[in-house]
């Protein structure tokens, strides 16, 4: 077809709809009624003509709206009841680009609460467009495991189920610290009622569970893994425990564990110590540091390997217990600490499961660490965890989980993992690179490296190579072991190996050693508590302990040593302690104390 006939052939057919339209607009007066008009877009091809696009907009009886010259863009009405036939019938057309409905969106959900506006928290998180996609679900219950919570807190009280003293047995859950109140409406405010603060999860129901001893900011383990038992037989999917507890213990990981295969996952507060703690992951419980405004970790936050994930935890604003008798009928205020990134966490985790019922708890720890901001190291560090969590992020992981179904089918199969470097025996200098190797039928998630039964280093991707600087460790033997974890969290572990390191040293002071309790010359009774500190500028081999000059302890790579002494053992009286610090050259230094017994007969 030639460049005219083309022409008008393109003519011939705009006449012909344009004949269609008035041929079309002679229809009986009693149906010219106002019709609703919707709006489409536009993008006319370059180069089409001012006639042509008129032409278009009068066959098919198009208002124009608004014109982006700019782009080619026209923004047009055009009656509603017609729209999906004449967007079907502009595709075709062959001057234009596109045509699509413009659709109205609304702004990314605000809640009207009074105090939005200051709670920066949330906006770092993503939490606004979060909730465009999950405001909670109230089957969905968050267990607060603290010191009660406020029952009549107007920002609070529409959505708390009926909860459990785990100290006396009974429901009296009265927040007589007011620090549970914190944590509740950190977590899961009532949001959107013109009140107060707005918190994660809108619609979750907060089940509270007091388990501190009564009058005082402390509990016990007992008193956790009874909350935690009673919390999962009550059906809730999220614990939230905002203490101290670094990894637990062993009767605080049978209860988490015993709330995880009841389909639950429980979060925890990394601590407020501000340095870092030297405790192994806990598989059954989520450690949560703290984080600024400036995505930085917080002063006070502690920080080690059993950090899972962080979360703001810096002027969180939030409830807080009792009248105030200045403002409204009750208070609210600023509060800072890892207690509060815990519950922020928890809230995220409560609208996870809302929006995915069918996850499992380890499911829903994959989509919070892979969801999350990395900072700090890449990957995985001590500070930070996997990250800041982001709330946007992992909701949009969570409705597309397991969306192939390819995928849906469980993984049972384990990974494999081996070092294939450093050999096992072999003797090691300065700093080296220890390689592993690891493999899946899937995927593999991360690869750990463990270094004398600690955790030293964590990769995500491949290559999985780690550089250990053996200087910093004592000569002598060390054992070294992988363990692999795929996308369904199979594990899988190396078989161990063990080094010798082997570096010159240069060493030319003796160590210090330090009783740091009891004091000199301090009475003592019962079961005391001897702690010792050494350090050296090459390292400290072993701290001996000895009490009246009779070895009662020994530590080894290590610069604290930690004794309980049962002095119902001796006789009352003065007696002797000693500290005898080694560094890595045999220098040696003692420390000795003088105390005294004195235990009623």
């Amino acid at each position: 077809m030639n460049k005219n006939k083309q022409i008008k052939t393109l003519t011939t057919l705009t006449l012909a709809i344009i004949i269609f339209s008035a041929t079309a607009a002679l229809v009986p007066a009693e149906i010219l009624v106002p019709q609703e008009k919707g709006e489409i877009i536009l993008k006319l091809k370059a180069g089409t003509s001012s006639n042509c696009m008129h032409e278009i907009l009068s066959a098919y009886d198009l208002t124009i709206l608004e014109e982006v010259s700019k782009l080619n863009i026209l923004i047009v009405l055009v009656p509603k009841n017609k729209m999906a036939t004449i967007i079907e019938m502009l595709k075709f057309n062959p001057f234009i680009e596109f045509v699509e409905e413009n659709i109205k969106v609304s702004v990314t959900l605000t809640p009207n609460d009074h105090y939005y506006s200051l709670e920066w928290h949330l906006e770092k998180i993503q939490m606004p467009t979060a909730w465009d996609i999950s405001k909670g679900d109230p089957n969905v219950v968050i267990a607060i495991l603290d010191t009660g919570v406020d029952v009549n807190h107007p920002d609070l009280a529409g959505k708390i189920l009926e909860g459990y003293n785990a100290y006396d047995g009974t429901n009296n859950v009265v927040d007589d610290i007011g620090h549970g109140t914190m944590v509740a409406g950190t977590a899961a405010a009532i949001t959107d009622n013109a009140l107060g603060v707005s918190a994660p999860a809108w619609n979750c129901k907060i089940l509270p569970v007091k388990v501190n001893i009564p009058g005082a900011a402390s509990t016990t383990y007992s008193l956790l893994a009874k909350g935690l038992i009673y919390a999962a037989d009550k059906g809730a999917k999220v614990a939230c425990m905002s203490w101290q507890i670094f990894n637990g213990s062993g009767t605080l990981t049978e209860a988490a564990k015993y709330f995880v295969e009841k389909g639950g996952i429980v979060i925890a507060a990394a601590g407020n110590t501000g340095k870092y703690e030297d405790y192994m992951d806990n598989q059954y419980i989520i450690s949560v540091a703290a984080t600024d405004q400036k995505d930085l970790a917080a002063s006070f936050s502690s920080y080690g390997p059993y950090v899972d994930l962080s979360a703001p935890g810096v002027s969180i604003l939030t409830t807080i217990n009792g009248k105030q008798a200045t403002s409204y009928d009750y208070a609210y205020g600023y509060v800072s600490g890892t207690s509060f990134s815990a519950p922020l966490t928890t809230g995220l985790a409560a609208l996870i499961y809302s929006a995915n019922p069918s996850l499992t708890p380890n499911q829903v720890e994959q989509i919070l660490e892979t969801s999350a901001v990395d900072l700090g190291e890449p990957g995985y560090d001590y500070r930070y965890g996997w990250g800041r969590i982001n709330a946007t992020k992992a909701l949009e992981k969570t409705i597309t989980f397991n969306s192939n179904p390819k995928e849906t089918a469980q993984d049972t199969n384990p990974p494999t993992v081996e070092i294939t470097y450093p050999a096992d025996g072999s003797t090691v200098s300065g700093k080296i690179t220890v390689k592993i190797n690891a493999t899946d039928d899937k995927a593999v998630s991360r690869v750990e490296l463990y270094k004398d039964n600690k955790l030293f280093a964590t990769k995500i991707s491949s290559p999985y190579d780690f550089i250990w600087d053996t200087t910093t460790d004592p000569n002598g033997a060390h054992t070294l072991k992988a363990k692999a974890y795929d996308t369904s969290n199979n594990t899988a572990e190396s078989n161990p190996i063990t080094v010798n390191v082997n570096n010159p040293t240069s060493d030319k002071s003796p160590p210090t050693v330090k009783i740091l309790s009891p004091k000199n010359r301090a009475p003592v009774s019962g079961t005391t508590q001897i702690k010792v500190i050494a350090s050296d500028d090459t390292g400290i081999a072993k701290i001996e302990l000895y009490i009246d000059n009779n070895l009662v302890a020994t530590v080894t790579g290590t610069e604290t040593l930690s004794f309980q002494w049962n002095t119902k053992t001796v006789k009352n009286g003065w007696h002797k302690i000693t500290a005898k610090a080694y560094d890595l050259t045999a220098k040696t230094t003692t420390a000795t104390i003088s105390i005294y017994v004195y235990n009623k007969k």
